[in-house]
């Protein structure tokens, strides 16, 4: 059994579109970074945590319900993964509110910026983790169309405060690496990482 640890409907519509059947149960742990931790150490250690503390979860409600851990934990594949937009190495996370998403959208206005997710896979024989990286270029956004786009809502609970495949589409000539990375699953990565586990479609 696929367990998805996110609660984001973009990542259920990316792996349902790569043909995989699959529960959702959301982690909730904490998704701070650390004082002066790398982008991809902070991606990959919440994607890691949150497979972790789901696979916990459902082991254990599998032992209450008196089905045996052994079944329980041999069939068992939770994915988690995080996204996170960095801009100089500076880590972009959700706006907190409407003020922080148009500095944010300030900062990565004219420039490029890197969209790192990490992934993590954990079953009974442990954790696979890996990340992607996608390097996006970002137009020259003037105030109003700043003021209009924070307006609109969609950057609220985006990292670096914009959804590629939303309204911000039109600000992004170029992008170097996975489209569906920017979105939040590399779906290459993915596969590949589930099929090397022997999770199957």
């Amino acid at each position: 059994m696929l367990v998805l640890a996110s609660a984001s409907p973009r990542r259920r519509e990316l792996l349902a579109q790569a043909g995989y059947k699959f529960e959702v149960r959301p982690a909730h742990i904490p998704e701070d970074p650390l004082p002066g931790e790398d982008p991809i150490v902070y991606v990959t250690r919440l994607a890691r945590e949150k497979a972790e503390a789901v696979f916990r979860e459902m082991i254990g409600a599998n032992e209450t319900a008196g089905k045996g851990r052994l079944d329980g934990q041999s069939s068992l594949a939770v994915l988690g993964a995080d996204t996170t937009v960095t801009l100089d190495n500076a880590i972009l996370g959700k706006p907190e509110d409407a003020a922080d998403a148009a500095r944010m959208l300030r900062l990565l206005s004219g420039r490029t910026h890197r969209v790192i997710t990490g992934v993590a896979v954990t079953t009974a024989e442990g954790t696979q983790v890996a990340a992607e990286a996608t390097a996006v270029k970002f137009l020259t956004l003037s105030e109003e169309e700043i003021s209009a786009y924070v307006a609109s809502g969609e950057p609220l609970d985006k990292a670096g405060a914009y959804a590629i495949q939303g309204r911000a589409a039109r600000w992004i000539p170029r992008i170097e690496g996975c489209y569906f990375n920017v979105v939040g699953l590399p779906l290459a990565l993915v596969v590949s990482m589930l099929e090397s586990c022997k999770v199957r479609d």
